[in-house]
């Protein structure tokens, strides 16, 4: 599909769900793309962590792909730029403290002079093709979170990217509300808007309250404390940095994130009154209640430093009297490995807080009333809600249309929308997908391989080797190996009746080789069906003499 005359939004990711936002935008023959994000795993996808945007549709089209703009630096916005970006072939756009982590990533992967990376200052525009950019500052919760407003000869598209409203915010000066009423007089066509929150009756909050409920809860601590809090929550990082030199504790980092956030950020001109840092082995020699540590994990990652530390193999320790805070909102699907590891803590009677107990994190995107806010700042035609679940983004479309805005689109991945010109309608589906980065390889995420791997998973394998004469007769045993089958106790027993049961079918029907191994194959997985009720993968190895 080519744009006409005429004004195209296509989500390839981050619609229907939160996370791996990818959003391209066509006009006069040409596409641009907003974002290029990733998502992490989950258990339907084993033995992988990141799962990245199927880019067959641009990828297809990429001599008409002008270039991909970046909102701001979170994972699910800028994470799968250096898995694939440089097969795009084409320029990134960033603001400073943005393409400064985008930097280290292509650094990070030797693609440094293979993908072109411009930096945009703070509030600059530039154009592409038909296509005019303007960043404009909003409150996140990570420094430089950029709306961009783009101009095209259908009119103006307002895309929000992730944001919330602070008053008083800690790093960076989003827009006034002034500024934003002054984009709306000016004219906009569609507002392309965060859905994450919602369902939120309040709004998110501000980062000062925040600083405030740490304040209280840190300083009645009487031991060593441990906050953890997103990597990228730079203005969080910054808060921390206050509570701990108004506490009189000395603070220490864990986590190679962090340490890449706050180089960035100090790079970029945040975190100027950061207080200097001690190492691991300095901060354990400290009295327990002079030290305060800020460590990744917060979200039950396996190989976080959080995890580490809460069983036993990080040189940072914490035993009874010390406190962890979670200065973070439990993302939905990760209540279980959160959970184990606040047992570990529990286990050692390590006090914990989070933000049902006290006043330690808001969120970074917009409750109900700051989405009715912008709505009458910017005063769209055109609401399209993207970043969240179906419920979000209807939820969102249901409220935009209840303040007065004339026309609310709920699309989906892979839905072609034409925004102009006429009534937004959407005119067409192009198939999405996902992709896992397995190992070092990058792999279709319902694939042959994915697929395999999840029915070894759930029923476990079974090994046959089986050696035949010139004539196809048997030579000794069938010889079977399992794993994961559950047949432990009776293991010797079952072996010897699914090398039996291929025995017996050596000697029937066709000798041609692939109809003999198939043979083999069902007679073993029928017995270990009637054994333990599974299917196992049985892989049959054919030897002939």
């Amino acid at each position: 599909m080519t744009p006409g005359n005429e004004l195209i939004f296509l989500a390839l990711g981050g619609s229907g769900e939160i996370g791996m936002n990818v959003n391209l935008y066509g006009c006069q023959g040409k596409w641009v793309m907003v974002d290029l994000g990733l998502t992490f795993a989950d258990p339907a996808y084993p033995g992988v962590e990141l799962v990245l945007p199927d880019l067959s549709f641009i990828e297809d089209r990429r001599d008409d792909l002008l270039g991909i703009v970046l909102t701001h630096g979170h994972e699910d916005h800028i994470g799968a730029i250096p898995y694939l970006a440089a097969d795009l072939g084409v320029p990134l756009y960033a603001t400073p403290f943005t393409a400064g982590l985008i930097r280290l990533k292509l650094e990070e992967e030797g693609l440094t002079n293979e993908v072109e990376l411009n930096v945009i200052d703070n509030e600059g525009s530039f154009a592409l093709g038909p296509f005019g950019f303007r960043y404009v500052p909003l409150a996140h919760s990570i420094p430089e979170g950029n709306a961009v407003l783009i101009d095209t000869p259908y009119g103006r598209i307002f895309h929000t990217g992730d944001w919330k409203l602070d008053e008083q915010p800690l790093l960076g000066q989003p827009s006034t509300p002034q500024e934003l009423t002054a984009i709306g007089d000016e004219g906009v066509l569609a507002l392309v808007c965060d859905s994450t929150n919602v369902f939120n009756p309040e709004a998110s909050g501000s980062e000062s309250d925040v600083r405030e409920g740490l304040m209280q809860t840190i300083a009645g601590a009487k031991g060593r404390v441990l906050v953890t809090t997103f990597a990228s929550n730079a203005a969080r990082v910054q808060t921390l940095g206050e509570v701990a030199a108004a506490t009189g504790r000395k603070l220490c980092v864990a986590g190679r994130s962090l340490d890449r956030i706050i180089g960035t950020a100090k790079a970029a001109g945040y975190l100027k009154d950061f207080p200097p840092l001690v190492d691991w082995d300095d901060a354990m020699a400290l009295p327990r209640n002079e030290v305060m540590i800020i460590a990744t994990g917060g979200q039950g990652e396996a190989r976080a430093a959080l995890a580490r530390v809460a069983f036993d193999s990080h040189p940072i320790k914490l035993s009874e009297g010390d406190m962890v805070v979670f200065s973070s909102k439990q993302i939905p699907g990760n209540e279980i490995a959160i959970g184990r590891i606040q047992n570990a803590l529990a286990e050692k009677n390590i006090l914990m807080v989070t933000d049902r107990q006290a006043e330690v994190h808001v969120s970074g995107h917009p409750g109900r009333p700051e989405l009715e806010a912008m709505y009458r700042w910017i005063r769209p035609e055109i609401l399209l809600p993207v970043h969240g679940e179906r419920r979000h983004m209807a939820e969102q479309a249901r409220l935009g249309i209840t303040t007065g805005i004339p026309h609310a689109v709920v699309q989906s991945n892979g839905d072609l929308l034409r925004l102009a010109p006429g009534a937004p309608q959407i005119i067409g589906h192009q198939e999405t997908g996902r992709l896992v980065l397995d190992g070092d390889v990058i792999l279709p995420a319902d694939g042959s391989t994915m697929n395999e791997r999840r029915k070894v998973a759930l029923h476990g394998q079974i090994s046959v080797a089986v050696a035949l004469d010139r004539k196809g007769k048997l030579i000794g045993d069938p010889v079977l190996r399992t794993q994961g089958v559950p047949v432990e106790e009776d293991k010797t027993a079952f072996l010897a009746e699914a090398a039996d049961e291929a025995a017996s079918v050596l000697a029937k029907g066709s000798q041609e080789e692939e109809a003999v191994r198939e043979r083999v194959r069902l007679a073993v997985r029928r017995t270990a069906t009637r054994w333990t009720g599974k299917k196992p993968v049985v892989d049959v190895l054919l030897i002939r003499a």
